[in-house]
């Protein structure tokens, strides 16, 4: 029989191969993802509850704002389950014998690697775009959803933060928190002021608003002042600003970098770069989405030496343990290379990248080893 016969009979061979691999593991990792994004969702659920009551902050708006969030927890939450999911798909293959039939009947380790890959990078292209999609807008979404309830002078629309503030009517055209301590910087920012007839008295428009111990602080202010006839202006570089604004509330509606999509974090990276600002979180946060991917990749190869190897003579408790503290380990270690080198300056692409590389050669090393 010649080659070309051979290859054609086996054609349906490898397919009922890629059929079995993929129902095997893709079905672990629902299932590992399902029990994992429910389980932080429940934990979020719980201390949202503490909050309850504030304003009309009610139990059910508690849960609704869980719920908007739940596209954003299975983006984060994709990785560690393609890996625990491996685990117990390609083990659950290893107990039953079957993974050594695939081997006998001549498929090799990488053949059978490939299948795995396969299928969960066809499903991590369907949870990128879930997290360039779903993910931002439910978060935008679930803090309207939280701030409107817990404030009646408060509100986000259109990606415009609105606030009263006795008199005054202020308007930012973004918010972000400031160095993680719940304080916030605006920009873009109007300040409409009314007197008792509710007429418009003065409108003051700055490029910047930040707090401090002292207060708020206008920068790069234009004041303009309406008499009955006539209107004046003057420009000041900054001015303090005596406002009773809570920076504590308005840090608690304000999307973070990192559950932003790419094109937020673009235009945020850019107007923060033509105003000379520090726009370093959302870089590492663009970056970070750029090699979501290919960690989620790399957690999955992980799985597979286990395979071939120690999987063989475990249960289910033994791989489900050995998945969790790979998935601590890796996130740990992504953890620390990001912070370290956000301390020394080294450019994000290269401290989202090291982690994943680090694991690599550790399961190649270990692959060989099993050779």
């Amino acid at each position: 029989m010649s080659g070309a016969a051979l290859a054609w009979l086996r054609r349906p061979l490898l397919k009922r191969v890629d059929r079995l691999v993929a129902r095997s593991v893709l079905g672990m990792v629902a299932l590992a993802w399902a029990v994992i994004v429910s389980l932080d969702a429940f934990r979020i659920f719980i201390g949202e509850m503490g909050d309850v009551g504030q304003g009309h902050y009610t139990l059910g708006r508690a849960a609704l704002y869980v719920l908007l969030t739940v596209p954003r927890r299975c983006y984060e939450m994709f990785g560690y389950a393609a890996l625990i999911g491996g685990l117990l798909g390609l083990g659950a293959l290893a107990n039953t014998g079957e993974l050594t039939a695939l081997r006998a009947a001549g498929l090799s380790r990488l053949r059978i690697c490939a299948s795995v890959l396969f299928g969960i990078g066809l499903l991590t292209l369907g949870v990128v775009v879930l997290g360039e999609t779903l993910g931002p807008y439910g978060e935008r979404k679930a803090q309207q959803v939280q701030l409107a309830a817990r404030s009646n002078d408060v509100a986000l629309a259109k990606g415009v933060l609105w606030a009263r503030d006795g008199e005054s009517v202020i308007g930012a055209r973004s918010a972000r928190e400031h160095g993680g301590s719940g304080r916030v910087e605006l920009d873009g920012v109007r300040v409409f002021e009314f007197d008792a007839d509710g007429r418009l008295s003065a409108l003051s428009v700055a490029a910047h608003a930040s707090h401090d111990h002292d207060g708020w602080t206008l920068s790069q202010v234009r004041r303009t002042r309406f008499g009955e006839h006539s209107a004046s202006s003057t420009t000041l570089p900054s001015e303090a600003w005596h406002s009773r604004l809570d920076p504590a509330l308005l840090a608690s509606g304000i999307v973070r970098p990192r559950y932003m999509g790419l094109r937020e974090l673009d235009r945020n990276i850019d107007a923060l770069s033509r105003n000379q600002q520090d726009a370093s979180a959302f870089r590492a946060a663009w970056w970070a989405r750029v090699f979501y991917p290919l960690g989620v990749l790399v957690l999955a190869f992980c799985a597979l030496p286990f395979a071939f190897g120690a999987l063989r003579s475990g249960g289910l408790s033994k791989r489900l343990f050995l998945g969790i503290i790979m998935a601590l380990g890796f996130y740990l270690l992504q953890r620390a290379v990001i912070n370290i080198a956000s301390v020394y300056g080294v450019h994000p692409a290269l401290a989202n990248l090291l982690p994943p590389l680090i694991l690599v050669a550790l399961a190649v090393g270990y692959f060989r080893r099993r050779a």
